[in-house]
């Protein structure tokens, strides 16, 4: 007898177990993180993206956050392809910046979350609200990957 293989979870389980897991978390101006990860899944949305990558999109971080265990990842209940994205996006530590970029560039479908993702990082309401040296830290960091990506300024 085949087992019945797990349904893969919906974009709103996928939102609710990622809002659930990064929930004790802030960003870098000390809003919910769960903010950051709904606008990087609106900008996949509004960029055309497909099921998988809003999925991605809602997880992106969680491995490099411990949010979530990469084992977790590797058993859960998402496509292929979303596993693929969200571990592309992951950086791992003292990783080069062009290591990344290579990575993303060589998955399919994680350029349009990372784009999502840094124009959701690099927003200017969002920088305005950090110290002028964060702020000018990150303006720098930002724009030097979209360059890595070949993504315009």
């Amino acid at each position: 007898m085949t087992p019945t293989p797990t349904p893969l979870l919906t974009l709103p389980e996928v939102e609710k177990l990622a809002r659930a897991a990064h929930a004790a978390q802030t960003d870098k101006a000390g809003r919910p993180y769960a903010e950051h990860l709904a606008a990087v899944a609106h900008g996949v949305r509004a960029r055309g993206g497909d099921p998988d990558q809003i999925a991605a999109a809602w997880l992106h971080d969680s491995v490099e956050d411990h949010a979530l265990t990469e084992e977790w990842l590797e058993t859960a209940a998402v496509s292929p392809r979303t596993r693929a994205i969200v571990l592309a996006l992951t950086k791992h530590p003292g990783e080069p910046p062009e290591s990344y970029a290579h990575r993303v560039l060589a998955t399919p479908g994680a350029l349009l979350v990372k784009e999502a993702d840094l124009a959701h990082n690099a927003d200017p309401g969002r920088l305005a609200v950090l110290d002028e040296g964060t702020r000018k830290r990150l303006t720098e960091k930002y724009a030097r990957m979209r360059a890595l990506l070949g993504l315009p300024a």
